[in-house]
């Protein structure tokens, strides 16, 4: 079993920035497929950003603004998010896979944070 807790959501402006953390505990999130995923009111849950061994891609919609970093002895991912818009605004959930693979639908995830709320006011 792996529990996630994300961290860091909260009230920013557009333009700021906010970095999101996702603490794992009872296994290890190294040799993981780890994935940001975030859904707005009324929309189906869409993938942000995903990282394993070999690197991280990105939703366009985020590209050049969001990076995703990990900290395996922290057991830990990151969310850097950079000149957020208004609509940015969701809530983020953290992911994990069984494997190490990229999975881009939110099914291909085993594991699930309980969500950080992201609010950006134009």
């Amino acid at each position: 079993q792996v529990q996630l807790v994300e961290s860091g959501g909260g009230l920013v402006q557009a333009g700021g920035s906010l970095r999101l953390s996702c603490a794992a505990s009872g296994r290890t999130l190294s040799s993981r497929a780890m994935g940001w995923f975030r859904q707005a009111p009324g929309e189906e849950r869409e993938l942000v950003a995903t990282i394993n061994w070999s690197g991280s891609m990105y939703a366009d919609s985020v590209k050049g603004r969001f990076t995703i970093s990990r900290d395996n002895a922290k057991n830990t991912v990151y969310l850097q998010m950079n000149s957020l818009k208004p609509e940015d605004t969701a809530v983020y959930y953290c992911a994990a896979r069984d494997d190490s693979s990229y999975a881009y639908t939110s099914r291909q995830y085993k594991y699930w944070g309980q969500g950080t709320q992201v609010t950006v006011s134009s």
